[in-house]
């Protein structure tokens, strides 16, 4: 991985956030860093002066904003600083991120969202519906720095967008030389199945899918080489029981199974993760 890690700036609050995500899976990955900051680009119908006038301050905004970011940051070497002009926030950092083959784009979620919780924004909402690498998402308020806990969840599922989260997740592990987590979770008893059925043919569906959960997740641990790997097989609700998974630095999740390839493209799963998440959540593109 040669690209680097683009963060989103822009003047709220969770800027912050994710420029401590940003630095650490620059220094990590061994990549550089670009902080970028999108200002409107001047409108092909726009009324002259006044626009002329309107988009020259919104640049001087922006600078102002990377100038704070340089602060933040305590302007380190291997970061460069861009002003983007585009039609919107997302847009530009996709294009920027296509232009430079990023591996990672980085931006904080709502500021006005729970505490320590993701809710994303727009903009990070729109970045997930089409990306052209991973892209994480910082919580707002993040009191435990990345890399604190040394371990990386995943977020597992035998499918391919699962096995391309697995796959992110071990080379980001043996850069760091952390081990992975790797969790699935399924319904309890009382929400698998229709009542219907009876409690017989209940007992039955989930004994079978829990030997089926435990035996990809066995495969999955022993497919990953020079990583310590351990699974887990969890009961309740999906997002619920991934959102709460407080001890690891970053929860590793992949996009819906289908769409573009390499392309990131939110899921039920992924799309909910987005408000509940109480660590950095990395959402990868599926795979080919």
């Amino acid at each position: 991985m040669t690209g680097p890690v683009i963060v989103g700036a822009d003047d709220s609050a969770t800027t912050g956030d994710a420029l401590a995500l940003g630095q650490w899976a620059a220094t990590t990955l061994d990549v550089p860093l670009i902080v970028a900051v999108v200002h409107p680009a001047p409108s092909a119908i726009g009324s002259g002066r006044v626009d002329a006038e309107w988009i020259a301050d919104r640049h001087q905004a922006a600078e102002r904003v990377l100038a704070s970011a340089r602060a933040t940051l305590g302007d380190p070497p291997n970061v460069d600083y861009r002003v983007v002009a585009s039609s919107s926030a997302a847009h530009g950092l996709h294009d920027l991120a296509e232009h430079e083959n990023a591996v990672l784009l980085v931006v904080g979620s709502r500021s006005t969202g729970p505490v320590a919780r993701l809710f994303a924004g727009s903009t990070a909402e729109r970045l997930l519906a089409g990306s052209v690498c991973s892209v994480a998402v910082a919580p707002a308020g993040m009191t435990i720095a990345p890399g604190s806990h040394g371990r990386i969840g995943v977020a597992y599922v035998d499918t391919p967008d699962g096995r391309a989260a697995l796959a992110t997740a071990a080379r980001l592990a043996r850069r760091t030389h952390s081990p992975l987590l790797l969790v699935t979770v399924v319904a309890r008893a009382d929400a698998a199945v229709p009542f219907m059925l009876g409690t017989d043919a209940e007992r039955a569906f989930l004994d079978t899918a829990r030997e089926s959960y435990e035996d990809a997740l066995r495969k999955a641990a022993d497919s990953v080489p020079d990583v310590d790997v351990s699974w887990e097989l969890r009961s309740g609700d999906v997002v619920e029981t991934l959102a709460d998974l407080a001890d690891v630095d970053v929860l590793i999740c992949g996009s819906r199974g289908y769409g573009p390839a390499r392309r990131v493209l939110l899921g039920g799963v992924s799309t909910r993760l987005l408000r509940r998440a109480c660590r950095p959540l990395i959402v990868v593109p599926r795979a080919d």
